[in-house]
Protein backbone atom coordinates (compact mmCIF):
# COMPACT_ATOMS: atom_id res chain seq x y z
CA UNK A 1 0.00 0.00 0.00
CA UNK A 2 1.21 3.90 -1.05
CA UNK A 3 1.17 6.21 2.36
CA UNK A 4 -0.61 9.33 2.17
CA UNK A 5 1.50 11.63 0.68
CA UNK A 6 2.38 9.24 -2.77
CA UNK A 7 -1.44 8.50 -2.63
CA UNK A 8 -2.03 12.46 -3.08
CA UNK A 9 0.78 12.96 -5.69
CA UNK A 10 -0.21 10.12 -7.71
CA UNK A 11 -4.04 12.14 -7.41
CA UNK A 12 -2.31 15.31 -8.87
CA UNK A 13 -0.26 13.59 -11.54
CA UNK A 14 -3.87 12.13 -12.51
CA UNK A 15 -5.93 15.32 -12.33
CA UNK A 16 -3.46 17.14 -14.18
CA UNK A 17 -2.77 14.81 -16.62
CA UNK A 18 -6.65 14.22 -17.60
CA UNK A 19 -7.02 18.14 -17.49
CA UNK A 20 -3.95 18.60 -19.76
CA UNK A 21 -3.39 15.89 -21.90
CA UNK A 22 0.48 16.56 -20.97
CA UNK A 23 2.96 14.47 -19.01
CA UNK A 24 3.32 15.97 -15.28
CA UNK A 25 6.33 16.91 -14.03
CA UNK A 26 7.80 17.30 -10.33
CA UNK A 27 8.14 20.96 -10.51
CA UNK A 28 4.40 21.42 -12.09
CA UNK A 29 3.22 19.36 -9.67
CA UNK A 30 4.79 21.13 -6.98
CA UNK A 31 3.56 24.51 -8.38
CA UNK A 32 0.28 23.20 -8.62
CA UNK A 33 -0.75 21.92 -5.79
CA UNK A 34 -0.37 22.07 -1.81
CA UNK A 35 1.51 19.25 -1.16
CA UNK A 36 3.57 20.56 1.35
CA UNK A 37 6.87 18.81 0.56
CA UNK A 38 9.52 19.93 -2.01
CA UNK A 39 10.10 19.63 -5.69
CA UNK A 40 13.03 17.04 -4.61
CA UNK A 41 10.59 14.98 -2.19
CA UNK A 42 8.01 14.55 -5.01
CA UNK A 43 10.81 13.70 -7.70
CA UNK A 44 11.25 10.85 -5.01
CA UNK A 45 7.55 10.00 -4.55
CA UNK A 46 7.19 9.52 -8.53
CA UNK A 47 10.25 7.67 -8.56
CA UNK A 48 8.66 5.06 -6.49
CA UNK A 49 5.25 5.20 -8.18
CA UNK A 50 6.88 4.74 -11.51
CA UNK A 51 9.03 1.36 -9.47
CA UNK A 52 5.65 -0.11 -8.91
CA UNK A 53 4.06 0.81 -11.89
CA UNK A 54 1.26 3.64 -11.43
CA UNK A 55 3.21 5.93 -13.78
CA UNK A 56 5.32 5.41 -16.47
CA UNK A 57 7.52 8.13 -19.14
CA UNK A 58 5.73 8.10 -21.84
CA UNK A 59 8.85 9.04 -24.33
CA UNK A 60 11.77 10.92 -23.52
CA UNK A 61 10.35 13.78 -21.70
CA UNK A 62 10.90 14.54 -17.82
CA UNK A 63 6.71 14.12 -17.42
CA UNK A 64 5.19 11.15 -16.43
CA UNK A 65 1.49 10.11 -17.21
CA UNK A 66 -1.10 7.55 -15.42
CA UNK A 67 -0.61 3.60 -16.25
CA UNK A 68 -4.00 1.33 -15.88
CA UNK A 69 -2.47 0.10 -12.70
CA UNK A 70 -2.30 4.14 -11.28
CA UNK A 71 -6.05 4.88 -12.23
CA UNK A 72 -7.21 1.93 -10.90
CA UNK A 73 -5.75 3.04 -7.30
CA UNK A 74 -6.82 6.46 -7.90
CA UNK A 75 -10.73 5.50 -8.88
CA UNK A 76 -10.08 2.83 -5.69
CA UNK A 77 -9.63 5.57 -3.56
CA UNK A 78 -12.21 7.97 -4.57
CA UNK A 79 -14.02 9.01 -1.00
CA UNK A 80 -16.85 10.08 -3.41
CA UNK A 81 -17.94 10.54 -7.34
CA UNK A 82 -18.14 14.12 -8.15
CA UNK A 83 -21.95 15.40 -6.67
CA UNK A 84 -24.07 16.96 -9.84
CA UNK A 85 -25.24 20.62 -9.21
CA UNK A 86 -28.59 21.25 -8.27
CA UNK A 87 -29.27 23.02 -11.90
CA UNK A 88 -27.81 19.57 -13.40
CA UNK A 89 -29.93 17.33 -11.39
CA UNK A 90 -33.35 19.57 -12.28
CA UNK A 91 -32.05 19.44 -16.25
CA UNK A 92 -31.63 15.53 -16.30
CA UNK A 93 -35.16 15.32 -14.49
CA UNK A 94 -36.93 17.84 -16.80
CA UNK A 95 -35.45 16.27 -19.59
CA UNK A 96 -36.14 12.61 -18.88
CA UNK A 97 -39.95 13.09 -17.52
CA UNK A 98 -40.71 14.25 -20.78
CA UNK A 99 -40.37 10.84 -22.32
CA UNK A 100 -43.89 9.91 -23.55
CA UNK A 101 -42.98 6.02 -24.02
CA UNK A 102 -40.11 3.43 -23.02
CA UNK A 103 -38.71 3.78 -26.41
CA UNK A 104 -38.67 7.56 -25.72
CA UNK A 105 -36.93 7.07 -22.17
CA UNK A 106 -34.01 5.08 -23.83
CA UNK A 107 -32.98 7.95 -26.61
CA UNK A 108 -33.24 10.77 -24.29
CA UNK A 109 -31.03 8.94 -21.77
CA UNK A 110 -28.24 7.62 -24.12
CA UNK A 111 -28.24 11.33 -25.74
CA UNK A 112 -28.65 12.82 -22.28
CA UNK A 113 -25.31 10.80 -21.13
CA UNK A 114 -22.93 11.39 -24.26
CA UNK A 115 -23.68 14.99 -23.58
CA UNK A 116 -23.08 15.30 -20.07
CA UNK A 117 -20.03 13.19 -20.26
CA UNK A 118 -18.92 14.32 -23.86
CA UNK A 119 -17.76 10.21 -23.99
CA UNK A 120 -19.90 7.57 -25.83
CA UNK A 121 -22.55 6.78 -23.99
CA UNK A 122 -24.38 2.67 -23.86
CA UNK A 123 -28.17 2.54 -22.52
CA UNK A 124 -29.67 -1.14 -22.72
CA UNK A 125 -33.36 -1.39 -23.07
CA UNK A 126 -35.24 -3.31 -20.28
CA UNK A 127 -33.92 -6.98 -20.08
CA UNK A 128 -36.97 -9.20 -20.62
CA UNK A 129 -35.45 -11.83 -18.83
CA UNK A 130 -35.61 -9.41 -15.97
CA UNK A 131 -39.45 -7.69 -16.81
CA UNK A 132 -42.40 -8.92 -15.20
CA UNK A 133 -46.20 -8.72 -16.29
CA UNK A 134 -47.68 -5.57 -14.98
CA UNK A 135 -51.13 -5.36 -16.67
CA UNK A 136 -52.85 -7.46 -19.63
CA UNK A 137 -55.91 -5.57 -20.95
CA UNK A 138 -58.80 -7.06 -23.80
CA UNK A 139 -60.86 -4.96 -25.18
CA UNK A 140 -63.54 -5.80 -26.80
CA UNK A 141 -63.50 -4.51 -30.48
CA UNK A 142 -65.89 -6.43 -32.35
CA UNK A 143 -67.91 -9.68 -31.88
CA UNK A 144 -64.78 -12.09 -33.47
CA UNK A 145 -62.02 -9.42 -32.83
CA UNK A 146 -59.72 -8.47 -29.44
CA UNK A 147 -57.39 -5.52 -28.88
CA UNK A 148 -54.82 -6.77 -26.54
CA UNK A 149 -52.38 -4.37 -24.57
CA UNK A 150 -49.43 -6.21 -22.15
CA UNK A 151 -47.41 -3.93 -20.31
CA UNK A 152 -44.57 -5.09 -18.28
CA UNK A 153 -43.49 -3.48 -15.25
CA UNK A 154 -40.24 -2.47 -16.75
CA UNK A 155 -42.81 0.37 -18.87
CA UNK A 156 -42.66 -1.76 -22.22
CA UNK A 157 -46.22 -1.78 -24.34
CA UNK A 158 -47.31 -4.02 -26.52
CA UNK A 159 -50.39 -4.58 -28.68
CA UNK A 160 -52.05 -7.11 -30.43
CA UNK A 161 -55.38 -7.40 -32.53
CA UNK A 162 -56.32 -10.73 -32.14
CA UNK A 163 -58.76 -12.13 -34.93
CA UNK A 164 -60.91 -15.38 -33.48
CA UNK A 165 -62.21 -18.24 -34.53
CA UNK A 166 -65.79 -17.31 -33.12
CA UNK A 167 -67.75 -14.41 -31.44
CA UNK A 168 -67.98 -13.58 -28.09
CA UNK A 169 -69.98 -11.38 -25.72
CA UNK A 170 -68.93 -9.40 -23.33
CA UNK A 171 -69.48 -11.62 -20.24
CA UNK A 172 -66.72 -13.58 -22.15
CA UNK A 173 -64.42 -10.81 -22.63
CA UNK A 174 -64.43 -10.16 -19.25
CA UNK A 175 -64.66 -13.94 -18.06
CA UNK A 176 -60.89 -13.80 -20.28
CA UNK A 177 -59.76 -11.17 -18.45
CA UNK A 178 -60.43 -12.53 -15.44
CA UNK A 179 -58.59 -16.03 -16.21
CA UNK A 180 -55.41 -14.19 -17.57
CA UNK A 181 -55.24 -11.51 -15.14
CA UNK A 182 -54.98 -14.33 -12.23
CA UNK A 183 -52.25 -16.12 -14.03
CA UNK A 184 -49.97 -13.01 -15.66
CA UNK A 185 -50.04 -10.22 -13.06
CA UNK A 186 -46.62 -10.26 -11.92
CA UNK A 187 -45.39 -13.08 -13.72
CA UNK A 188 -41.75 -12.62 -14.68
CA UNK A 189 -41.53 -13.62 -18.43
CA UNK A 190 -39.58 -16.06 -18.18
CA UNK A 191 -42.38 -17.88 -16.07
CA UNK A 192 -45.33 -17.01 -18.58
CA UNK A 193 -45.23 -19.80 -20.48
CA UNK A 194 -45.21 -22.02 -17.85
CA UNK A 195 -47.70 -20.15 -16.11
CA UNK A 196 -50.26 -20.41 -18.99
CA UNK A 197 -49.36 -24.15 -19.73
CA UNK A 198 -52.04 -25.77 -18.56
CA UNK A 199 -54.99 -23.03 -19.21
CA UNK A 200 -56.78 -24.25 -21.92
CA UNK A 201 -57.75 -27.32 -20.06
CA UNK A 202 -58.86 -25.48 -17.12
CA UNK A 203 -61.13 -22.56 -18.98
CA UNK A 204 -64.54 -23.54 -18.62
CA UNK A 205 -65.35 -25.50 -22.73
CA UNK A 206 -67.17 -22.24 -23.86
CA UNK A 207 -64.38 -20.37 -24.61
CA UNK A 208 -61.61 -22.72 -24.73
CA UNK A 209 -61.08 -22.15 -28.52
CA UNK A 210 -60.59 -18.39 -28.55
CA UNK A 211 -58.94 -18.87 -25.35
CA UNK A 212 -56.36 -20.63 -27.14
CA UNK A 213 -55.81 -18.26 -29.46
CA UNK A 214 -55.22 -15.84 -27.02
CA UNK A 215 -52.90 -17.45 -25.47
CA UNK A 216 -50.78 -17.96 -28.73
CA UNK A 217 -50.77 -14.20 -29.19
CA UNK A 218 -49.68 -13.59 -25.83
CA UNK A 219 -46.85 -15.68 -26.14
CA UNK A 220 -45.44 -14.26 -29.14
CA UNK A 221 -45.35 -10.87 -27.79
CA UNK A 222 -44.05 -11.23 -24.41
CA UNK A 223 -41.81 -14.66 -24.78
CA UNK A 224 -40.91 -14.62 -28.87
CA UNK A 225 -39.18 -11.34 -28.67
CA UNK A 226 -35.97 -10.70 -30.81
CA UNK A 227 -32.43 -10.64 -28.79
CA UNK A 228 -32.09 -7.64 -26.23
CA UNK A 229 -31.68 -4.29 -27.32
CA UNK A 230 -28.98 -1.40 -27.10
CA UNK A 231 -29.12 2.23 -28.02
CA UNK A 232 -25.52 4.03 -28.35
CA UNK A 233 -24.72 7.66 -29.10
CA UNK A 234 -21.78 9.95 -28.87
CA UNK A 235 -19.33 8.15 -31.27
CA UNK A 236 -18.22 11.16 -32.51
CA UNK A 237 -16.97 12.14 -28.75
CA UNK A 238 -14.16 9.58 -29.55
CA UNK A 239 -12.80 11.86 -32.48
CA UNK A 240 -12.10 14.64 -29.41
CA UNK A 241 -9.59 12.23 -27.99
CA UNK A 242 -7.58 11.45 -30.97
CA UNK A 243 -3.90 11.91 -28.40
CA UNK A 244 -5.16 8.98 -26.16
CA UNK A 245 -5.50 6.63 -29.62
CA UNK A 246 -1.93 7.35 -30.79
CA UNK A 247 -2.18 4.35 -33.02
CA UNK A 248 -5.87 3.81 -34.23
CA UNK A 249 -8.97 4.15 -32.97
CA UNK A 250 -10.27 1.85 -35.55
CA UNK A 251 -10.58 -1.13 -33.26
CA UNK A 252 -13.23 0.53 -30.54
CA UNK A 253 -15.07 2.09 -33.18
CA UNK A 254 -15.55 -1.73 -34.37
CA UNK A 255 -16.43 -2.96 -30.93
CA UNK A 256 -18.59 -0.43 -30.69
CA UNK A 257 -20.53 -1.87 -34.21
CA UNK A 258 -20.83 -5.15 -32.16
CA UNK A 259 -24.21 -5.35 -30.43
CA UNK A 260 -22.98 -8.62 -28.50
CA UNK A 261 -19.83 -6.58 -26.93
CA UNK A 262 -22.18 -3.75 -25.79
CA UNK A 263 -24.92 -6.36 -24.52
CA UNK A 264 -21.63 -8.10 -22.80
CA UNK A 265 -20.96 -4.89 -21.21
CA UNK A 266 -24.10 -4.28 -19.65
CA UNK A 267 -25.63 -7.81 -18.85
CA UNK A 268 -23.19 -7.81 -16.61
CA UNK A 269 -24.19 -4.66 -14.52
CA UNK A 270 -27.17 -6.22 -12.31
CA UNK A 271 -26.16 -3.60 -9.55
CA UNK A 272 -28.42 -0.46 -8.94
CA UNK A 273 -26.89 1.10 -6.21
CA UNK A 274 -22.75 0.73 -7.12
CA UNK A 275 -20.99 2.65 -10.49
CA UNK A 276 -18.70 0.14 -12.01
CA UNK A 277 -15.43 0.73 -13.58
CA UNK A 278 -13.47 -0.88 -15.92
CA UNK A 279 -10.18 0.22 -16.92
CA UNK A 280 -7.65 -0.56 -19.84
CA UNK A 281 -6.36 -4.18 -19.54
CA UNK A 282 -9.02 -5.17 -17.54
CA UNK A 283 -11.78 -5.27 -20.24
CA UNK A 284 -12.30 -8.60 -21.64
CA UNK A 285 -12.98 -7.56 -25.48
CA UNK A 286 -9.75 -6.55 -27.01
CA UNK A 287 -11.04 -3.62 -28.93
CA UNK A 288 -11.97 -2.15 -25.45
CA UNK A 289 -8.49 -2.49 -23.71
CA UNK A 290 -7.53 1.27 -24.40
CA UNK A 291 -10.56 2.59 -22.90
CA UNK A 292 -12.39 2.90 -19.46
CA UNK A 293 -16.12 1.57 -19.14
CA UNK A 294 -18.10 2.85 -16.38
CA UNK A 295 -20.85 1.38 -15.89
CA UNK A 296 -23.83 1.34 -13.79
CA UNK A 297 -27.55 -0.65 -13.39
CA UNK A 298 -30.84 1.01 -13.26
CA UNK A 299 -33.95 0.04 -11.41
CA UNK A 300 -36.18 -0.08 -8.57
CA UNK A 301 -35.72 -0.92 -4.78
CA UNK A 302 -32.17 -2.58 -5.49
CA UNK A 303 -33.02 -4.47 -8.60
CA UNK A 304 -31.82 -3.84 -12.18
CA UNK A 305 -33.87 -3.47 -15.17
CA UNK A 306 -31.19 -2.90 -17.60
CA UNK A 307 -27.30 -1.12 -17.53
CA UNK A 308 -26.17 2.10 -18.84
CA UNK A 309 -22.61 3.53 -18.74
CA UNK A 310 -20.14 4.95 -21.01
CA UNK A 311 -17.38 4.05 -22.80
CA UNK A 312 -14.04 6.53 -23.34
CA UNK A 313 -10.17 7.21 -23.20
CA UNK A 314 -8.63 6.00 -19.52
CA UNK A 315 -7.99 9.36 -19.47
CA UNK A 316 -11.06 10.87 -18.28
CA UNK A 317 -12.55 12.77 -15.91
CA UNK A 318 -13.74 9.47 -13.23
CA UNK A 319 -15.03 11.26 -10.94
CA UNK A 320 -17.32 13.85 -12.75
CA UNK A 321 -18.20 10.46 -14.94
CA UNK A 322 -18.85 8.62 -12.62
CA UNK A 323 -21.36 10.95 -10.57
CA UNK A 324 -23.52 11.39 -14.04
CA UNK A 325 -23.40 8.15 -14.67
CA UNK A 326 -25.31 7.22 -10.94
CA UNK A 327 -27.17 10.16 -11.11
CA UNK A 328 -28.87 9.38 -14.88
CA UNK A 329 -29.11 5.67 -13.93
CA UNK A 330 -31.00 6.65 -11.03
CA UNK A 331 -33.65 9.16 -12.69
CA UNK A 332 -34.05 6.27 -15.46
CA UNK A 333 -34.94 3.82 -12.60
CA UNK A 334 -37.22 6.01 -10.52
CA UNK A 335 -38.96 6.98 -14.21
CA UNK A 336 -39.55 3.33 -15.60
CA UNK A 337 -40.42 2.52 -12.01
CA UNK A 338 -43.61 4.67 -11.69
CA UNK A 339 -44.29 4.58 -15.29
Amino acid sequence: MLDDRKLEVLRAIVEDFVSTTEPVGSKALAERHSLGVSPATVRNDMAALEDEGYITHPHTSAGRIPTDKGYRLFVDQLSTVKPLSPPERRAIQSFLEGAVDLDDVVRRSVRLLAQLTRQVAVVQYPSLSRSSVRHLEIVHLAPNRLLLVLITDTGRVEQRVVELPATLSDDDVGLLRQVFGARLHGAPLVDVPSALSDLPDAAPPAIRPVLTSVMTVVLESLVEQPEERIALAGTANLTRHSLDFPQTIRPVLEALEEQVVLLKLLGEVNDPTTVHVKIGEENNVEGLRSTSVVTMGYGPDGSAYGGLGVVGPTRMDYAGNMGQVRAVARYVGELLAGA
